[in-house]
């Protein structure tokens, strides 16, 4: 496992060594032609965003292989050769320049996926989520793709480079970006499609705080990132991202607040953040950018230490069920650290990087954007999210590690300090790229640069801009999240939070219909009569091509009935032999009459008709 640490690792470096050239507004571009004649090739591109997402993809990765030494006790080899080939799909994903190289690789990330987390399908939930992961995504993956071919279409091009710097605009583009946004919907785990994330947590804790935190999930935000700047100003695009993305936050952040295991706490605040990710990534304005690439760094560090944090209290205890736990804190303190740094930065408290993307968001929102009387509005929801935010932050928190020591399932063993170092080094990343926010401000404005400024001109990172509404809106968000938590706290059982409708539901019913409809349907079509299903494909193939040929024919004018004399000969052979192949009684009889059609068709082709014959309105083509 440590040894498959290397490449990601080694990706890293590559990047760091290319940043350079890419914060200064350049960008690095290899090709490969791939089927010349049909016009594709595999273009790779490394700019800011790609760079941006990169150096967590591969980092994460690289710290999670690290971790799995401790956490993974078998078939250790073969999770660490998925989460390298999930690795190299993502790379792929984040530096493809052509939309449907980009959606190989961002097919390639779905069966990484489904493989991670079905493992070796040994219990009927580990199948059951793998398969809901793979149909969800999957299904969106193919909308996304017709999307991609009207979208190139319109545009003369599949490149995306050339798409942003010259954006298509009328005729079928807002169709098209309502396909992609569906497909980017479904992989980043937006309400309704979110039912998939939360069943995937039966897969191991490595698996979960890599695809399920800092990676796969984030493939929908960085297409919605991607084609903001070019499709932000298409009408259905604002609409969209705005409602669901909103929408998904608020939600999610409730159901959060609802469930008692860790790993399924952080799931719905994942698909929360991922909400607001998409809400703030897809507005297409410069402050909105500035503050989507912060908060893209801050939730990859925060989340995958969170989640690890999560495995080892389950590794130690034997359980993640927080009314089990209490006292952790004490019996563990340099996890508690850890995790409870991590906490802080989800919360958005300063000076972390959570607080600095936190801040951003809200500047984007009640100043920055285009949103007209929307703004207020939008900003709302955005802090009734982020109170949630903090409540289900100390949810976790206290649950995990708080409450008196002694009242624990099994009494817990010290983990090893390698085991510990991984969450450290995550939480201490949003730290260090808080305070050292001149660094982080320098990748986030390499993107947003790319984005229009906006109605309230640039904005500037930094961890204190006086006393301004923004301060007071942040501030407002921790206090009712705090006491967002007492009441929960008071109350005590789950139960006393409302319950919201559940997707899953409706998943497994359209499934079961689904199947239903598929038995009715091969009931009545696979009869297990071979001269039934040869006459269905014979139909096939005469009919579709001949209708074509039919609609046609008007403008094709009037051929010669033969172009030699021996056709009419061969026609006669073909047609008697056609014949006797249905009277045959004998199979190799009947295989020796279809080669003899054959051959004569064959023959019938190569006597001397002209290779292209010229009638009045067209041409002819044999």
């Amino acid at each position: 496992m440590a040894r498959g640490a290397v490449l990601p690792l080694a990706t890293v470096a590559w990047a760091s060594a290319s940043a350079g050239r890419v914060l200064d507004g350049g960008a690095y571009q290899e090709s490969l032609s791939w089927a010349p004649r049909l016009g594709l090739t595999i273009a790779l591109r490394l700019d800011a965003l790609s760079l941006l997402m990169l150096w967590f993809v591969a980092g994460v990765g690289a710290l999670v292989l690290l971790y799995c030494r401790y956490y993974v006790e078998r078939d250790a080899g073969r999770l660490a050769a998925l989460l390298l080939a999930f690795a190299g799909a993502m790379s792929g994903l984040v530096l493809a320049d052509n939309l449907f190289v980009l959606y190989v690789f961002w097919e390639l990330t779905t069966v990484a996926s489904f493989l991670l987390i079905a493992g070796r399908g040994e219990t009927a939930e580990q199948r059951r989520a793998a398969r809901q992961a793979l149909l969800v995504t999957a299904a969106g993956g193919l909308v996304m793709l017709l999307g991609f071919v009207v979208l190139g279409q319109e545009a003369g091009t599949y490149r995306l480079s050339a798409i942003l710097s010259d954006p298509p605009r009328g005729g079928l583009v807002p169709a098209a970006a309502v396909l992609v946004l569906v497909g980017a919907f479904a992989k980043s785990a937006q309400m309704p499609l979110h039912g998939w994330l939360p069943a995937a947590m039966v897969a191991p804790t490595p698996v979960s705080a890599y695809l399920h935190a800092a990676a796969m999930v984030k493939a929908g935000v960085y297409l919605v990132a991607r084609l903001a700047p070019a499709l932000a100003e298409v009408g259905p695009w604002r609409p969209m991202v705005l409602g669901v993305g909103l929408a998904t936050m608020v939600l999610a952040a409730w159901r959060a607040l609802r469930v008692t295991d860790l790993k399924l706490l952080l799931a719905y605040g994942t698909v929360s953040e991922l909400g607001l990710l998409t809400a703030v990534l897809g507005i297409g304005i410069r402050t909105a950018a500035l503050a989507g690439a912060v908060m893209l760094l801050a939730h990859a560090a925060f989340k995958a230490a969170l989640f690890l944090s999560a495995g080892i209290v389950e590794h130690q205890t034997g359980t993640r069920d927080i009314q089990r736990l209490s006292g952790l804190g004490r019996r563990l303190p340099v996890l508690f650290g850890a995790a409870a740094l991590a906490t802080a930065s989800m919360a958005g408290l300063p000076p972390l990087l959570g607080y600095l993307g936190k801040e951003a968001v809200l500047e984007a929102f009640l100043h920055g954007t285009v949103l007209g009387d929307v703004n207020h509005p939008a900003a709302a929801v955005l802090v009734l999210g982020f109170a949630l935010t903090v409540a289900y932050a100390a949810r976790f928190l206290h649950g995990a590690f708080g409450g008196p020591p002694g009242r624990v399932a099994d009494p817990p063993r010290r983990p090893e300090p390698g085991f510990v170092a991984p969450v450290a080094v995550l939480a201490g990343a949003g730290l260090v790229l808080g305070v050292g926010y001149a660094g982080t401000a320098a990748v986030a404005n390499a993107y947003a640069e790319r984005c229009p400024a906006g109605p309230s001109g640039p904005y500037a990172l930094s961890l204190w801009h006086g006393f301004t509404p923004v301060l007071g809106l942040s501030a407002l968000s921790l206090l009712l999240g705090g006491l967002c938590h007492a009441i929960r706290r008071r109350i005590g059982t789950a139960a006393a939070v409302p319950r919201l409708p559940d997707v899953q539901g409706g998943y497994d019913r359209a499934v079961a219909g689904l199947d239903r409809l598929a038995v009715a349907v091969t009931r009545r079509t696979q009869v297990g009569s071979l001269p039934v299903y040869l006459t269905v494909v014979l139909a096939t193939v005469v009919l579709v091509p001949g209708a074509a040929l039919a609609v046609a024919a008007p403008s094709l004018g009037s051929p010669p009935l033969w172009w030699s004399p021996a056709e009419p000969l061969l026609a006669v052979a073909v047609v008697t032999a056609a014949g006797a192949v249905v009277v045959a009684r004998h199979r190799l009889t009947g295989m020796l009459l279809a080669g003899a059609v054959g051959y004569g068709v064959r023959a019938c082709s190569s006597c001397g008709a002209p290779r292209i014959w010229r009638s009045p309105s067209s041409w002819w083509r044999r």
